[in-house]
């Protein structure tokens, strides 16, 4: 079994804890529920009504990004004197294509739509399209539609090269390379139904395959491809199983050194997969994650995931909002990307907002400084 002295002194320098994901995740959607609850309940105090009224439908209440760029939305768009509903599908495609409708029925003005599986929702855009409803697609692309007036996301593509580049300069892969030496990497990809998964993908890849091609990195499950490492809905539970199984076939007489994650749940089911396999702080895998939320951040606080993508989702929730308020105005809202992001049926003009990587050594000045998080949030 190799072993590599960067990875060793990295891994003996991480603090290994035994922190149950699962209660510290449902508080932190209690609170970001009764946030929520909080915002309805003042809403519009200080705001002269528009008499519009906005729809959004967010995917689900199972990872605390949604509820939060759920809530982000409402208040700013509160503020501006709009009346707001949001609903969560909690990630059922027939839940949300019902919200869609039902929203097209009440004669909402807008309508947000941050989708599970685009592609069922074409005929519900459709019915928004032929009552005039202007939508737009909020963090993952509405394809094959026209029905979509604009779309506010990050740089999927960037998120991916951000974690391929952490991987790449964390490990040294070039020093690794240039010794014959090697690192085994498994990948936990995004769901297959989700445009912006593909794009991550695409992003890792195109930093990490050539050192899988020349043997740098070393897959042992052969699983590198987006089809063979996707993961449906982005299922925190089937990533601990996909992980469980992987360990257990290839891994017997060998460790894992980086688990390639591309959100945060999926790092936690890996957690909970590492620790079942007996894993500990001297031989703990480089785990990375997308999303910096609040049980990720403590993670990698205590050594139990090394970095996520840290996604500030107050800009994003601001960016749509304020293309809402353009479009009911009839102005251009801002837009800054006019090339890539094409649905199938056109170009979508994007504002795209920049990722940052986030682990041990900055997340205090990034997501605390930087008022994200409080210090209490993180005990």
């Amino acid at each position: 079994m190799k072993k590599k002295l960067l990875g060793l002194l990295l891994a003996s320098t991480m603090v290994f804890s035994l922190a149950a994901c699962g209660s510290s995740s449902d508080s932190a959607k209690d609170d970001s529920s009764k946030d929520a609850a909080a915002t309805d309940d003042a809403a519009g105090d200080s705001a002269e009504s528009t008499g519009k009224k906005i729809g959004i439908c967010m995917p689900t209440q199972s990872s605390e990004r949604w509820i939060n760029d759920g809530a982000n939305m409402k208040k700013i768009l509160e503020e501006k004197g709009y009346e707001v509903e949001v609903q969560f599908a909690e990630d059922d495609t027939a839940q949300q294509v019902s919200q869609v409708e039902n929203f097209v029925g009440k004669q909402v003005d807008c309508l947000v739509i941050a989708s599970i599986d685009s592609k069922v929702l074409v005929e519900a855009e459709n019915q928004a399209k032929g009552a005039g409803i202007p939508i737009i697609a909020y963090d993952r692309l509405l394809m094959d539609t026209d029905a979509v007036s604009y779309y506010a996301s990050f740089d999927n593509v960037g998120v991916g090269r951000l974690i391929g580049n952490y991987i790449k300069e964390k490990k040294d892969l070039e020093a690794a390379k240039a010794a014959g030496e090697s690192y085994t990497i498994e990948f936990f990809m995004g769901s297959p139904d989700d445009n912006n998964a593909v794009l991550l993908y695409d992003g890792i890849m195109e930093v990490l395959k050539p050192y899988l091609d020349d043997g740098t990195l070393d897959c042992k499950s052969g699983r590198t491809s987006f089809e063979e490492t996707s993961i449906l809905r982005w299922s925190q539970e089937q990533a601990q199983s996909n992980c469980e199984n992987i360990l257990t076939a290839y891994y017997a007489e060998e460790d894992l050194d980086i688990a390639c994650s591309a959100f945060d749940g999926f790092s936690y089911g890996i957690k909970a997969a590492l620790q079942g396999a007996g894993y500990t702080a001297e031989n703990w895998p480089m785990v990375t994650g997308q999303d910096a939320e609040v049980m990720a951040t403590k993670n990698i606080i205590d050594g139990t995931q090394t970095m996520s993508i840290y996604k500030d989702t107050r800009l994003l929730a601001e960016k749509c909002a304020s293309m809402v308020d353009a479009v009911l105005q009839g102005t251009e809202p801002e837009i800054n990307e006019t090339e890539t992001y094409d649905n199938g049926v056109f170009v979508v003009p994007t504002y795209i907002c920049d990722p940052v990587a986030v682990d041990k050594d900055n997340y205090q000045e990034v997501l605390i400084d930087g008022g994200y998080y409080t210090e209490d949030q993180l005990k």
